[in-house]
């Protein structure tokens, strides 16, 4: 109740006492479903409105506010916050966290099992489960630390004090989550060292991007996503060189236009100001349009400045007079225009074709897209490769022995297989040719490369790899790896196949997965029955170590070419 003669502008307290029921915020993992398979273990993801669920709040990025958090919790189980300060009383088995910075509500988040830190750097630590943490502190040591300085020299002081990570289970429902001082990432990426680099980089980057200033509604989420991807790979720039950061590049812009054309030109979900209708989850809104073509318009104003030092000045600027705030697009371009005056006497935001207002509201693909040459080391070799293999007649003695992908970067290879899988199914005599060069090869490459040959295999009906499919979808339990095969595996005629091995694998999948992958198999068919996860006795077998999208979001446009961050 408030107080009876509450006067203008005075403080005021408000207790809401509350019990949280199960939400889609919270996630609760039996020990079958963590890799130690010894101790439960729960998280929290609120990106975008989900945190409403785990605790009453102003759900929306355009309120923020510092809080604080008691969690009690069993003997042997760590819990860890996106806080600035911890404490844990052991006798009591209480742990006490405080945000001291003002945060919007889907940046608060929890994470409790098993899990113990390594210090991989003088302000970052790597938190995982035991079995995991050796790889994640070889893969990490150092790097975080050269990381945070490459941002700090292009955007100003990192503000949050501690930089930490924690590596969560395969139920992860996306692949990393940019919860300042505590970023959430998903243990299966781990072996996939180019893709770790680059999802750690992107949440660094959020740093700044998303977390110090935040998009105020969730209908111009690019202000975050399209202002952190270009951070990131001017991060990137700065400490793996250009042509590296152009490949990167040139790998989704590839996965952008193949999104374009299945969605269509005129698709209003490409516009970067969507309009979000009552009652749709922003999340849904997220796709390659928020990241790639907010990245471009990005890109587009750095270019108009003509150095991009120059453009990280304004940035600089931007964070500072920001910090702590929630902008729109308007408080981005004025500060732009501001900074740059000679740009605002040119009225460069009405240049013919490349207004500001037609990049924010135009459907379709971006106005103007990067000039990626400084890549063409890295990326002409992929081009020259995927010709040799479809060009006819196939001369697959040429192409078997032009390259040698074990030699390759990974995102060259995931370009190269990104383009076969477009193009299939590929003729029988190429496939099969393709399989006698690399499949074995391929065999011992890292998960993101082998889930796109192993499409390839399905989308072509490849009968003699098909036991890798099964193999595969045995050992994997996260989403973003079994998702897609699935998908392809019902659009062909291989549905009974998936039949076979969901039933053999279903143990060993979260719930929300589960039912995911069940409406997957049921469709074009009288719906699957219930299924009694008791009848099955499989064991689940060793987890394999091996990029936002929600378990509400379904088809392979998405999945396939959305493997993001947040």
């Amino acid at each position: 109740s408030l107080p009876a003669a509450l006067q203008p502008h005075q403080p005021f307290q408000i207790i809401v006492r509350y019990t949280t029921a199960d939400g889609p915020a919270i996630w609760w993992l039996d020990p079958e479903l963590t890799y130690g398979n010894a101790k439960p273990f729960v998280f929290t993801q609120g990106h975008s409105v989900c945190n409403r669920s785990f605790f009453p709040c102003f759900d929306t990025p355009a309120v923020k506010c510092t809080y604080s958090a008691t969690v009690k919790a069993p003997a042997g189980i760590q819990v860890l916050m996106s806080a600035t300060q911890s404490t844990y009383l052991e006798e009591e088995g209480v742990y006490q966290f405080y945000m001291e910075y003002p945060v919007p509500a889907y940046l608060v988040a929890l994470v409790a099992g098993d899990l113990i830190p390594a210090d991989i750097g003088p302000r970052s630590r790597v938190w995982a489960e035991p079995c995991l943490l050796p790889t994640a502190i070889s893969k990490l040591s150092g790097m975080v630390e050269r990381w945070l300085t490459a941002a700090e020299s292009l955007y100003g002081p990192y503000i949050w004090g501690r930089y930490d990570i924690v590596f969560l289970p395969p139920s992860f429902p996306i692949v990393a989550m940019e919860n300042p001082c505590l970023t959430f990432i998903i243990s299966s990426i781990l072996e996939s060292d180019e893709f770790l680099i680059i999802d750690v980089i992107h949440e660094v980057a959020h740093s700044w991007f998303g977390n110090a200033v935040t998009n105020a509604t969730w209908e111009e989420m690019w202000l975050s996503e399209g202002l952190a991807t270009y951070a990131q790979r001017r991060i990137t720039t700065e400490t793996y060189g250009a042509a590296f950061t152009c490949l990167e590049t040139a790998f989704r812009l590839d996965a952008l236009h193949r999104q374009m054309k299945l969605l269509g030109e005129d698709n209003p979900v490409s516009k970067l100001q969507v309009k979000l209708e009552p009652g749709v989850n922003p999340s849904n809104l997220m796709n390659l349009f928020t990241y790639e073509k907010g990245y471009c318009f990005v890109y587009y104003l750095s270019q108009l400045c003509g150095d991009p030092r120059h453009f990280d000045s304004f940035l600089r600027a931007y964070i500072e007079k920001y910090k702590f705030t929630s902008v729109v697009a308007q408080d981005l371009l004025d500060s732009f225009l501001n900074f740059f005056p000679e740009l605002k006497e040119q009225c460069v935001e009405s240049k013919a074709g490349l207004e500001f207002e037609r990049w924010l509201n135009a459907t379709g693909p971006p106005l103007a897209e990067p000039d990626l040459s400084q890549g063409s080391s890295l990326t002409r070799p992929v081009e020259t490769l995927f010709k040799l293999w479809t060009t006819e007649p196939l001369d697959s003695a040429a192409a078997a022995s032009s390259v040698d992908l074990t030699k390759w970067r990974t995102f060259q290879t995931v370009l190269f297989l990104d383009r076969l899988l477009d193009g299939s199914p590929l003729p029988h005599e190429v496939i099969k040719k393709l399989s006698e060069c690399y499949s074995s090869q391929l065999d011992s490459m890292n998960a993101e490369i082998r889930i796109r040959w192993l499409q390839i295999v399905v989308r072509n009906d490849y009968y003699p790899d098909l036991y890798k499919v099964r193999r595969f979808l045995e050992n994997q339990m996260s989403r973003m790896y079994t998702i897609p095969l699935y998908e392809d595996l019902c659009t062909g005629t291989l549905k009974s196949f998936a039949l076979e091995i969901f039933y053999q694998t279903q143990n060993q999948l979260h719930p929300n997965l589960r039912k995911t992958i069940q409406q997957i198999l049921s469709q074009g068919l009288t719906p699957l029955p219930a299924i009694d996860t008791t009848a099955v006795t499989t064991d689940t077998p060793p987890m394999v170590l091996e990029d936002k999208v929600s378990e509400a979001t379904n088809g392979a446009i998405s999945l396939r070419d959305v493997n993001v961050s947040a």
